[in-house]
């Protein structure tokens, strides 16, 4: 998990406190889906059978949707945790994969889980291509295209002030 020790109150909703609006937290959890199915084949091509990753991915989407609740999506995010550490021994960027989907299926229940879907998923792709820095790079930059107008400053704060604690894959 890459959570801060104190919680930013930007990443909380306003109904517990914090100031993010409910249409936000939804940009948050679609921008994380799409940064861990982005590198989701790496999983994917070590267990085709495996579904869980996938699973957290759709329902973190579904319940942006209005389809599911965030406990679903969360129970997801677990289950694509477990497969990530089913699969370290045999593929590193299977295991980010996996667990950037996880990150993923969690960010309905707390939205700051976004950071770590990100971070995984430059994980993912460090460890699949010899060139560690490029690869971290270009990932980094085509996650950030992926932003939408109304999260992008915010998200870029935060990958500002935790970057030390998600190995410092946001230096791009």
């Amino acid at each position: 998990m890459i959570l801060p020790k104190q919680r930013d109150p930007r990443f909380i909703t306003i109904r517990r406190g914090g100031t993010l609006t409910d249409e936000d937290h939804h940009r948050l959890a679609l921008w994380a889906a799409t940064c861990a199915e982005h590198v989701l084949h790496f999983f994917e091509e070590v267990r085709p059978d495996d579904n869980r990753p996938r699973r957290a991915i759709e329902l973190i989407r579904a319940w942006t949707r209005g389809e599911t609740t965030w406990q679903e999506a969360r129970m997801a995010g677990f289950a694509a945790n477990a497969a990530a550490k089913e699969v370290k021994e045999a593929s590193e960027s299977a295991h980010y994969a996996a667990y950037a989907a996880g990150q993923a299926g969690a960010v309905g229940h707390v939205a700051a889980h976004e950071l770590g879907a990100a971070a995984y998923a430059i994980k993912a792709v460090q460890t699949a291509k010899d060139n560690r820095v490029e690869a971290g790079r270009q990932e980094c930059q085509w996650q950030r295209e992926q932003l939408s107008q109304e999260i992008r400053e915010l998200v870029l704060d935060d990958q500002r002030l935790r970057n030390d604690i998600c190995w410092d894959v946001f230096d791009y």
